[in-house]
């Protein structure tokens, strides 16, 4: 159904700077995206711009350009650091006589390859619906042909676009639904969860900071880690039993990233509201990333998107094995666990978590099932 770049293909990496600060993060994570996306960089072209261009976002030159880079390297795919509007995208296309992919097409690729579960599947493919709807905006010239006459279906004088747009209509329609029904599925599991004196606990931060690691040293599971980008999509629910304590239920979420797509955080609010309904949040951060502030700035963004901002949240610092840091706690001026410094990778530090994790259990235990619903 997708038009979309193939496992293998050599890209050239297209990054205009407009004067963003974070600009050159901003292109180290589209280089990790396309590698994720298991395609082979080829050569990236960069440049800097007042404004994008309204034809080609790059300009007329760049374009020139680009189309001389990719002769040379003999590729037939670019990946752009940005979204492009429809006609920007058709009209590269028929200029460069190549596969285009914005930033939002190629997170869309990885979805949809690492979707495993059947909602996380019903939640890839509606974003891409919505993210196709937009291109069908006088998207291709075959679709401008006219179909009517006797016995042909859509009635006389309906274009292909318009059976095309009817059809998409359809199908996210029937998506909504069924994302619907397993919404409400999950509610009634959480109520139940709600009225027994189990913690549950999401696990949340930016893509690649560490949480499936961390997901699998605390409750000895072997959920999928590697140093890739959005590594786990699905999110994954396992109990850990704590010493004088009950068990708690832990949620590995997908994690965000920098301009994450509005259509992506729609598509997997049902995904996402594991953290908005959890009782507590653990934020992973990579301690290691010379960008750390402003990851933990971009996750609470998307938290506070998603109604899960008055969730109570202790950060965690992982990977202080590679910054030489010794574990430990900090807490606030009110006496409650603010931040934790762990390492997943070799278990330094984890027992101060489960202390934490025990410290909060015990504070809800003290609480009426009714005043837990509003924690």
């Amino acid at each position: 159904m997708f038009d979309r770049p193939s496992g293998g293909d050599a890209v050239v990496l297209v990054s205009i700077n407009f004067g963003d600060a974070d600009y050159e993060e901003s292109l180290q994570e589209l280089r990790h995206l396309a590698g994720t996306a298991g395609l082979n960089i080829s050569a990236t072209l960069e440049g800097k711009r007042q404004s994008p261009d309204p034809k080609f976002f790059i300009g007329s030159g760049k374009a020139d350009e680009l189309k001389a880079m990719m002769a040379t390297c003999e590729s037939k795919v670019a990946a752009f650091n940005h979204d492009l509007s429809p006609s920007q995208q058709r009209n590269l296309e028929k200029f460069l006589e190549a596969r285009v992919v914005d930033r939002t097409g190629l997170i869309l690729e990885i979805f949809a390859q690492r979707a495993q579960s059947h909602e996380g599947k019903l939640q890839v493919e509606l974003a891409q619906l919505e993210h196709l709807s937009t291109r069908l905006v006088r998207g291709w010239t075959h679709l401008e042909r006219q179909k009517g006459g006797i016995g042909v279906r859509g009635g006389p004088g309906e274009t292909q676009l318009e059976l095309d747009r009817r059809m998409l209509r359809v199908r996210v329609k029937q998506l909504r639904e069924k994302l619907a029904k397993l919404k409400q599925q999950r509610g009634m599991q959480r109520r139940a969860r709600k009225r027994s004196p189990l913690l549950t606990v999401s696990l949340v931060g930016y893509t690649n900071a560490g949480k499936s690691t961390l997901f699998n040293r605390l409750t000895h599971s072997g959920v999928y880690a590697a140093d890739q980008l959005f590594a786990t999509l699905d999110t994954t629910s396992r109990k850990m039993h704590l010493p004088e304590g009950y068990p708690v239920v832990i949620s590995d979420t997908v994690g965000f990233i920098k301009h994450l797509p509005t259509t992506l955080i729609e598509a997997f609010g049902a995904t996402l509201e594991e953290a908005s309904q959890a009782d507590l949040l653990l934020h992973i951060v990579d301690v290691a990333s010379p960008n750390r502030d402003n990851q933990i700035e971009q996750v609470n963004i998307v938290l506070n998107e998603i109604g899960a901002a008055r969730v109570p949240q202790i950060l965690v610092l992982n990977q202080i094995d590679r910054m030489g840091m010794a574990p430990g706690i900090d807490r606030d001026e009110y006496g409650n666990i603010s931040t934790i410094r762990v390492s997943a990778r070799d278990g330094t530090g984890i027992e101060d978590l489960r202390q934490a994790l025990l410290e909060h259990q015990q504070h809800l235990k003290k609480l009426s099932t009714e005043e837990r619903a509003y924690v």
